[in-house]
């Protein structure tokens, strides 16, 4: 992190002091990590061996299977972001239209990931809207103050065109300068005043520590690659082995080539003692698999991702999937702690800028909802929602689905349905049936117990309000057996037994 004192004013030379320390940055650390999403690694650029050696490179991406693992689980599901007031909400809804946000907290995420920090960059486009773009660590930088509190004090970014020449721009809390470095830095044209009440752009980080999630991993990243490229070596060397000639001599023209045809000749007096026969390696590969299988679980468990692709997780269900992902769920959710932060710091900004017709301080209403992506067992939900009837809340039975993205307006549907059709179904909802009209008292009287079963407030409800419209004539036989199955979880048989007062 770069820190000046407070007051400080931006100048060419300041500007040119801190770009060399940020391309020093990117030199050392963040190209390396760039480089290692990309599957170049240590393994690519080591000293080549001689020709007649067996010289496999082989990396495995290990830091792009863990980044977008951990992604796909963090943020796989975009997040929701939603405000009580509509006017909010409806812009909320347009902005993210706009700027394609979904795919954009995406990327971003990703970048964290990979560099342990990212930024957004906010601006005005052509059209009069506001524009939200991400930039990664080695596009861009922020300088902040050296207050307790590390207020941004200048957002820099940078890149060069097709002639190689660097452009770029810097922003405080008030104007953006566009500069030129042609030897030096220079300013290009006049500061422009941007509308934000602070310095455009958001640093959005990983970590407290702005680690990358596979960066902890790469030595043992490096160490797996040269174990597994020496195990094809070695394979080379077993599939072309060196024939042993002991006891014969060969002439000298035929020994010219003793490497390229891998021959090894000694001479012998007696030819009665003739040996030919394949020089044969020690057999190293139980220690070579040893190796590898402690550097993948190594890896692995080091960046506290989840190897998903392991045969072990696809038996797993219910707690002990859970489980499994336990340690990825909790750097999931101190990712969301992050994020969070730093989407408050993007509504507060952008809510700022008089274009977007916000009330400065109505960023404070906004909410965002994260969900992991665990793998769904809808069977599984569905058991858990039912049994939850009649001891929770409809909406507390509904959050248990993930099928369903809207709780509320999942609510809304349900009560229009029941209104449409005439009945209740096994969740209680605001339109209950009213237990001391006609017969549905009497009824109640008798259903509270099925063969010995004994049924809770939801079910026994649902049967009361199932036979109450049977007798009116609104549904069929067939159709209030089917209900009353469905229900109270009982055979048809038993269910059409009710039905007729046998039980």
């Amino acid at each position: 992190m770069f820190r000046v004192a407070a007051g400080t004013e931006m100048t060419p030379e300041l500007l040119a002091e801190y770009m060399t320390k940020h391309k020093t940055e990117i030199s050392q650390r963040y190209q390396k990590l760039h480089d290692a999403y990309e599957n170049k690694y240590q393994i690519s650029s080591l000293e080549k061996k001689p020709d007649w050696k067996p010289d496999n490179r082989i990396p495995v991406n290990f830091a792009k299977y863990i980044t977008d693992t951990m992604n796909g689980f963090f943020i796989g599901i975009p997040v929701k972001t939603t405000c009580d007031d509509e006017t909010v909400s409806e812009y909320l809804e347009f902005l993210d239209q706009y700027n394609d946000q979904d795919d954009n907290n995406a990327e971003l995420s990703k970048v964290c990931s990979i560099y342990g920090k990212g930024y957004e960059m906010y601006y005005v486009d052509d059209q009069g809207n506001i524009g939200i773009t991400y930039l990664t660590p080695m596009d861009a930088f922020m300088i902040y103050d050296d207050s307790i509190l590390e207020h941004p004090l200048f957002f820099i970014r940078h890149y060069k065109d097709a002639d190689n020449v660097e452009w770029g721009s810097w922003s405080d809390g008030r104007v953006v300068q566009h500069f030129v470095n042609r030897g030096s830095y220079k300013w290009v044209g006049e500061p422009k005043i941007h509308g934000f009440e602070g310095v455009p752009a958001v640093e959005f980080v990983e970590n407290e520590e702005r680690m990358g999630i596979f960066e902890s991993a790469l030595p043992m990243i490096d160490a797996y690659n040269k174990a597994i490229s020496e195990k094809a070596n070695d394979v080379d060397y077993f599939a072309d082995a060196y024939l042993k000639i002991l006891g014969a001599a060969l002439e000298e023209g035929e020994l010219e080539q003793l490497r390229q045809r891998r021959i090894i000749n000694f001479d012998g007096e007696d030819s009665s003692k003739l040996v030919v026969e394949f020089l044969q390696k020690p057999n190293g590969d139980t220690t070579q698999e040893n190796l590898i299988n402690r550097l993948e679980k190594l890896i692995f468990q080091i960046s506290m991702v989840a190897n998903i692709s392991d045969e072990n997780f696809g038996g797993s269900s219910g707690i002990a999937l859970r489980y499994k992902l336990l340690a990825m769920s909790n750097l999931a959710k101190a990712k969301e702690r992050k994020f969070t932060s730093g989407m408050n710091r993007r509504y507060k900004l952008i809510f700022s800028n008089p274009v977007s017709g916000m009330q400065k301080d109505a960023w404070v209403g906004i909410k965002y909802r994260f969900t992991q992506n665990y793998p769904a067992n809808i069977l599984e939900e569905s058991q858990i929602a039912g049994n939850l009837a009649g001891i929770t809340s409809q909406e507390t039975q509904l959050k248990v689905l993930s099928i369903v993205d809207n709780v509320q307006q999942e609510i809304e549907r349900i009560e229009e349905e029941q209104d449409s059709i005439g009945y209740s179904t096994d969740y209680p909802t605001n339109r209950t049936v009213d237990e001391s009209e006609g017969t549905a008292g009497d009824i109640g009287g008798a259903v509270t117990e099925v063969q010995g079963k004994a049924l809770n407030g939801a079910q026994t409800q649902s049967l009361i309000a199932i036979m109450s419209q049977f007798s009116a004539g609104s549904l069929t036989e067939g159709q209030a057996v089917n209900l009353i199955s469905t229900a109270i979880g009982i055979s048809k048989e038993e269910a059409r037994s009710i039905l007729n007062g046998e039980l």
